[in-house]
């Protein structure tokens, strides 16, 4: 059986908890049904990606500079992508009354 200390020097653990992360974000974009926990599964392969990005940087990579640039990137991406799309749901609150993504029958046209 490994120590603890042994899984932290492989990339497998790394790479399976983004897999992970992954799965659940992609369900979550499928299965919410509400605009905000759609948002929250975006954040989470958002998520997914970066640590994807930092294992690989971490063991496969010469420059490690390189994955956390990304990463930071990633991380200015997922707060502009939160700011608009809060902003959008609100929007959508004060014009409809809901925030379902099913009740939104006006916006199919």
């Amino acid at each position: 059986m490994k120590t603890l200390l042994e899984l932290h020097n492989q990339p497998a653990p790394y790479l399976v908890l983004a897999a992970f992360l992954l799965a659940i974000g992609l369900f979550g974009l499928v299965r919410r049904r509400t605009l905000v926990g759609m948002l929250i599964s975006g954040e989470i392969l958002f998520a997914a990606a970066s640590l994807n990005f930092l294992a690989v940087n971490r063991f496969f990579a010469p420059d490690p500079a390189v994955g956390q640039i990304f990463v930071l990137f990633i991380m200015g991406l997922a707060a502009a992508e939160v700011a608009i799309a809060l902003s959008i749901v609100i929007a959508v609150y004060r014009n409809y009354g809901s925030i379902k993504s099913r009740e939104l029958s006006d916006l199919k046209r």
